[in-house]
Order: structure tokens, then sequence, then C-alpha cells
């Protein structure tokens, strides 16, 4: 549904980085001063365990930003699945840079990686159907395109972004418009050509936001009764969209139902980073 503009997220990888390091290195690396100065390094990171990766950008900017003499070079790429004890990448450069840019790179890359192979084993359970599957905005604070972009090597897709490139009218807003009509209205008014989607509960809201006009309309926890009879009203008329009470032993039966997407919060928060490990040889 959203799109990361790649000027965006160049931009976002530098910010990212920057921030990184300096929460790590600080004034310097004082333990890597014990090296000498001058003292070149080879290095190979590996994974511990299967996984897919994501971040290979990420950790070339922090390579590039702690010394850009430091040579990465990848034997995989973003979205690639990885088995245990598979070298992902080595490095060749200064041992100072290459100690000192270890964690936060491993850091990026485990987060990432881990997100991407969580969406690949939910996107694994619905490849025989036609549904989308979305994240949406539980993402770690600062790393929100990071993680979006990781959850499209994993097979999955993006939601809106944040709060400013699409409307997701809920019942306090409903409330306070006075109405799902007048919500919508509002919405198109404020920003013509920004996708309006509509919670709702229970099919009389359904019938009450396509006749208001809603681009998408988000089914919050419906039966799976319910949300097939909401397929049939809907007949084309919107992008439907299944949320709340969604997980690895409910989803095949929701996507079955016929819905356009499937939205899970779990694909960004519920994450266990991957377990790599950053091998030197002086």
């Amino acid at each position: 549904m959203a799109n990361i503009l790649l000027e965006q997220l160049h931009a976002e990888i530098q910010a990212n980085v920057r921030n990184a390091l300096k929460e790590d290195v600080g004034a310097g690396d004082i333990t890597a001063m014990l090296i000498a100065a001058d003292k070149n390094a080879s290095a190979r990171v590996i994974t511990r365990e299967a996984a897919v990766v994501s971040g290979v950008a990420w950790v070339n900017e922090v390579f590039r930003q702690v010394d850009a003499d430091v040579v990465v070079r990848w034997l995989v790429a973003d979205g690639e699945r990885v088995q245990a004890n598979q070298v992902l990448f080595e490095l060749e450069g200064n041992a100072r840079a290459l100690l000192t840019g270890e964690r936060t790179a491993l850091n990026f890359l485990q987060t990432l990686s881990a997100v991407a192979t969580r969406c690949r084993y939910f996107a694994d359970k619905v490849a025989d159907t036609a549904v989308k599957l979305l994240d949406t905005r539980k993402t770690l604070p600062g790393l929100r395109l990071a993680q979006k972009y990781a959850v499209t090597c994993g097979g999955c897709h993006n939601h809106r972004l944040g709060l400013y490139d699409a409307f997701l009218i809920k019942e306090n807003h409903i409330a306070a418009c006075g109405g799902v009509a007048a919500a919508v209205q509002a919405a198109h008014s404020i920003a013509p050509g920004k996708p309006v989607e509509v919670e709702v509960e229970n099919l009389d809201e359904l019938r009450e936001a396509l006749a208001a006009g809603a681009d998408i309309i988000m089914l919050d926890e419906l039966s799976l009764a319910d949300m097939r009879t909401a397929v049939a009203l809907n007949a084309g008329q919107a992008k439907l969209e299944a949320s709340g009470g969604v997980n690895e032993n409910t989803i095949l039966a929701i996507a079955q139902t016929g819905v356009d997407y499937i939205s899970l919060g779990t694909l960004t928060k519920d994450i266990k980073a991957v377990d790599l490990s950053m091998r030197l040889s002086l």
C-alpha cells in the first residue's frame, strides 16, 4: 500500500547509522585502541541459525562512516534465505575500524533480518492465496522505515508509513466527526488523493463505510462467517482488510475468506534477533 522512496530510505539509513554510532562509540572506542593503529585484519560474519537476510545497506553504511577504506564483500543479498553457519559477508581493513563497527553493524542486521524472517514465515502460510499481508505502525522508535523495508524483504507489504500518508478512521474519529459519512467526506476534503480507510466492527458499519465511499475498510475482529459476508456485500467496491485475532493458527482461514489484506502487528514487534557472529583474523 505505502511506497518507501529510495531517496527517503537512503537518507534514513545514513541517519540511523549516524545515531547508532554516536550512541555506541561516543567519544571513541577505547578498547580498540589496544590494537596498533596501523594493524589490518579480515573478518567473516556468519549466521548461527536459518534466516531471511535484511539490512545489507545499513551494514555497508556503518563501515563507510567508521572507515570508508573498509572493504565489505557480500555473499548473500537482502531477501535471501540462509542456513545456519552460512557466511553472510566478509570484511577487510583497519582492525580498529572492523571492531568498532562490529556491534552496530550486527545490531542492524540481526534486527532487520529478524523482521524479514518472521514476515517470510507468515507469507509462506498464505502463499497459495491472493491476500497481501500488511505491517502496522507497531515498530521500534526511530527504525520505522528500516523495519518496513525489512517487511518487504520477507515477502510482506507495507501499510501506511505513518499518520501522514493515509487516513485510518476509527471509532473515536467517527464519533468526533458526527458519523462515518461526515468523517470520510472531511478526509477527502483535507487531503484529496490520500487513501481513506475506515475501521468497522460489524456488518452494519461496513454498509455505512461502503455508502460513504471509503477506499479501504478494516474488518476489526469479525468472525470468519462475517468476513465472508463482508466480501460478498463489498463486491469489489473497496479493498477489505482483516485485523485482530490474527495468528499463525488463524491466518490461512482468514485469507481464504477472500479479503484483500490482513494486517499483523506481530510482523515488526514480536521478533527475536537473528544470532550472528563475527570472526576476526589478524
